[in-house]
């Protein structure tokens, strides 16, 4: 016989559903089964699968330990460890500074993303146990391309996961990038465009009127400064669809410093001579979640920050855009 005592991350969701998680090799009509003939109970019950569990539900399941451990499957949550730039941190969330070069989320089992590194430190440091994560698992809220670096914000618990994802559903959670384009822009503005996506090339087309499957799109910047050839500028990600700063600046005849896809080939050739570039110059740097109440009421109103990467910082310097960077960005 196997019991579970349901914690604060396994809570609010219906048994079925929990069921699920903790025995991965078995179809529903098993679980239902086993319910109808007790071998399943909730809190010493019989149960039908529809109940909402709440913390402190006391589970069991009257198998063998061969049988559980089959039915539940010996694979483990993939994990990952490297050193964490962690911005902010409580029981609930984490913000973390991402590296260009690494992924955000799971794309290929082979390569670890971020949502692996996040579980690899949580087991390091003790916050989750390898028995949790067979009903529930951790994971990052936001997708930042590969190459672009900067803020991703994480659920620690099953309520921050929840939270944070439904602020960037709902985007009311306010995202900022930083960014040196091609070309001098001396004043601040806001563009609409539609963009559509070539899943093929996993290349995306801005165009100013609609296109069958196209998506709106709205980006908003201002200049923090210029040097005659570049210009360094914040961005206001309105809507958040693939490449989006990417190709819409580009669109208007700004491409990124650095970028590969949507760049200018020429320009990018010298600042990769000049500096070893070999990715877009395009940062994360700012979050500003909005008002909240009840249990998160401590991260109502809260700015997160990331500096910027290394390289990025030694371009800004030796562009002479540092002191436009600090002035506007104190």
């Amino acid at each position: 016989m196997k019991q579970f005592i349901i914690d604060e991350n396994e809570a609010e969701q219906r048994f079925d559903k929990y069921l699920g998680k903790l025995l991965k090799e078995v179809p529903k009509s098993f679980f239902y089964k086993m319910m109808r003939k007790k071998n399943i109970t909730l809190n010493g019950k019989k149960a039908s699968g529809n109940e909402m569990l709440k913390k402190g539900d006391a589970v069991k399941l009257f198998l063998s330990d061969e049988t559980f451990d089959k039915f539940a499957g010996d694979k483990k949550v993939a994990r990952a460890v490297c050193d964490l730039d962690v911005v902010y941190e409580d029981e609930d969330v984490i913000f973390i500074n991402k590296p260009a070069g690494i992924l955000s989320q799971p794309a290929d089992e082979k390569e670890p993303s971020m949502v692996e590194y996040l579980i690899g430190y949580l087991l390091e440091k003790k916050m989750i146990e390898e028995e949790q994560l067979k009903t529930f698992k951790p994971s990052v809220c936001n997708r930042l391309d590969r190459n672009t670096s900067g803020l991703i914000a994480g659920g620690k618990s099953l309520a921050g996961l929840q939270m944070l994802s439904e602020l960037f559903h709902d985007r009311t959670l306010h995202k900022y990038y930083l960014c040196l384009v091609r070309g001098v822009i001396s004043e601040e503005n806001y563009i609409k465009g539609y963009l559509h996506k070539d899943k093929k090339t996993n290349k995306v087309t801005v165009f100013k009127e609609k296109k069958e499957d196209s998506l709106p799109i709205e980006t908003a910047y201002r200049p923090l400064g210029n040097n005659g050839k570049l210009t360094l500028l914040e961005v206001h990600l309105i809507t958040g669809r693939t490449h989006q700063i990417r190709a819409h600046l580009s669109s208007i005849g700004h491409p990124l410093l650095g970028d590969g896809k949507y760049g200018n080939e020429a320009l990018n050739k010298k600042y990769r001579d000049r500096y070893k570039l070999n990715h877009q110059l395009l940062h994360a740097y700012k979050v500003t979640l909005p008002e909240l109440k009840g249990k998160f009421e401590r991260l109502s109103d809260r700015t997160f920050t990331a500096p910027v990467p290394e390289l990025f910082h030694k371009i800004i310097r030796e562009e002479q855009l540092e002191e436009s960077y600090y002035e506007n960005l104190a």
